[in-house]
């Protein structure tokens, strides 16, 4: 049994050692201008999953978030991956002025641009914070061409958590 096994295993031994006799080993040169070709054939990969990527997404829900400062505007798919977002720093508000109604409005609108150029025509909208933007985000986001099917308000509340700072004596 021995003598089969080594037989057996002989054969296969010198197989592989002239399959690796018989592959070129490349030079440096060879090996670098090689190495390109794999990026250019990944960047080539890439840029097939980013076109597949870019399919039209019909519904998706948009979160409005409004505090005394700034307003923030991202509109996601289903599962809450970012589609577009925009908020009032990014349209060119600076200051005060970051915290209207009207920067708002242009936030939404540009959010929902950029939803609508990628195929999104329905949406869930929800609003979070005190800000003076809350409605006037809603509203620019209906003007956009988005059907609004939910509007729904997830601002956080207190039910007491935190205990208050002692009272200040003057």
């Amino acid at each position: 049994m021995s003598e089969e096994a080594t037989k057996q295993v002989k054969p296969d031994v010198a197989q592989t050692v002239t399959a690796d006799a018989a592959a070129p080993v490349p030079s440096e040169a060879g090996a670098i201008m090689s190495e390109g070709d794999d990026k250019k054939a990944a960047a080539a990969a890439d840029a097939k999953l980013k076109k597949s990527k870019a399919r039209s997404i019909p519904a998706g829900i948009a979160f409005v978030r409004s505090s005394f400062n700034n307003t923030l505007v991202s509109i996601t798919d289903a599962r809450g991956g970012v589609i577009a977002w925009s908020s009032a720093g990014k349209a060119g508000f600076r200051g005060s002025r970051k915290c209207t109604a009207f920067a708002a409005t242009m936030v939404a609108q540009d959010a929902a641009r950029q939803a609508v150029a990628k195929g999104m025509h329905e949406v869930e909208v929800r609003v979070q914070g005190a800000g003076m933007g809350r409605e006037s985000a809603v509203r620019a986001i209906q003007s956009a061409g988005i059907h609004i099917s939910v509007i729904r308000d997830c601002t956080p509340i207190a039910h007491n958590g935190c205990r208050p700072r002692k009272r200040r004596r003057v």
